[in-house]
């Protein structure tokens, strides 16, 4: 008697909380089909509608309560790591559109490992999440095919590789940010100008490496491979590439890092060897963090619109949540040069 209480209960009272896939397996649709009826979205027929609701009343699956008009009631944003105030401004940027539509975010970091990406797609099941922003990570093929199931739209900020056909993606103009950084300190007589790059992984990376080498050619430097050196956006490893430059037979004149954070670990190295900014080099970064205005000496950096690019992941993902497309599939919000106190004209 008992095993059959348990057998008619089905799984929502035997395994737990039911899934979509279990769902539509049952009702015999597709998942992306009860995501829509679990969305009111129109595009389903009444017989199918019936029997989608009746198994999901069945089996107790609970909806989450939507505020009038909002379709979307939770999206995930997914981050590589945390540990930035890139990161930050990101976030702040998709709480402000979310909160104003309100919609509840989650957010996650799966800090590159594949056993992290599976245990957050285990929670995003749970809680039925409506989208997902995806910020410089790469998910595994898995991942994304799962997501598809589902019926959950993904957004990928600032990707980290090509992303599918498909899927919108949101980024910055990372190559004319470069070649404005570049040009900037060219502009000031520099010649030997040094990079500190990101994480060659990173399009973002390879961008900011490309409109640098750009900026160099179409003045009429030859690139010199020995003044790029590597690093991964973080403070430590523009401290370590800043001494790796100085260290050079020929060390050069100005610094262009790759990130805010970069630079501010060099201009630390520079401070550590009694060297001056910018009477002894120069230093330009990348991103316009807020506590660079702040730094000793105020940064010249490349703004980049972090905030504004989580704003429109928000209204994409919100979009493709409520069954609509978006206007653009790439979409690159434009960088600017910001001049402050930390790059001169080389010394004599």
């Amino acid at each position: 008697m008992a095993a059959d209480r348990a057998r008619d209960a089905g799984p929502s009272q035997t395994r737990g909380r039911v899934t979509i896939t279990e769902i539509a397996q049952q009702a015999g649709v597709s998942a992306p089909t009860v995501s829509r009826v679990l969305n009111s979205r129109s595009d389903v027929s009444p017989s199918t509608r019936a029997r989608v609701e009746e198994l999901l009343l069945r089996h107790g699956y609970r909806r989450r309560a939507a505020a009038p008009g909002t379709r979307a009631a939770l999206l995930d944003l997914v981050f590589d790591d945390l540990d930035s105030p890139w990161a930050v401004e990101i976030i702040r940027g998709v709480e402000e559109v979310a909160h104003t539509a309100g919609v509840g975010t989650v957010v996650s970091a799966i800090h590159g490992r594949s056993g992290d990406a599976r245990e957050w797609m285990r929670n995003l099941r749970a809680r039925a999440s409506d989208g997902v922003i995806l910020v410089t990570s790469a998910l595994e093929p898995l991942v994304h095919q799962e997501l598809r199931v589902l019926g959950v739209p993904l957004v990928v900020v600032d990707p980290a590789g090509s992303p599918a056909l498909g899927i919108p993606t949101i980024g910055a103009a990372n190559w004319s940010g470069g070649l404005a950084a570049t040009e900037h300190l060219l502009s000031l007589g520099h010649r030997r100008i040094g990079l500190i790059a990101g994480p060659p992984r990173l399009l973002c990376s390879r961008a900011r490496l490309d409109g640098y080498r750009a900026a160099l050619e179409g003045t009429g430097v030859t690139p010199d491979e020995t003044l790029v050196v590597p690093g991964d956006f973080h403070p430590e490893s523009g401290f370590t590439g800043c001494n790796a430059l100085l260290d050079l037979p020929e060390p050069p004149t100005a610094v262009f890092a790759a990130s805010d954070q970069m630079a501010l670990g060099a201009i630390e190295a520079l401070r550590r060897r009694g060297l001056r900014v910018p009477q002894d080099m120069s230093v330009v970064g990348f991103d316009d963090l807020p506590e660079v205005s702040w730094s000793a000496p105020p940064l010249t950096t490349v703004r980049q619109p972090l905030a504004d690019m989580g704003k429109l992941a928000v209204r994409t993902a919100l979009r493709l949540a409520h069954g609509e497309q978006p206007d653009s599939p790439r979409v690159e919000l434009g960088t600017e040069l910001v001049v402050r106190s930390s790059t001169a004209s080389p010394a004599p």
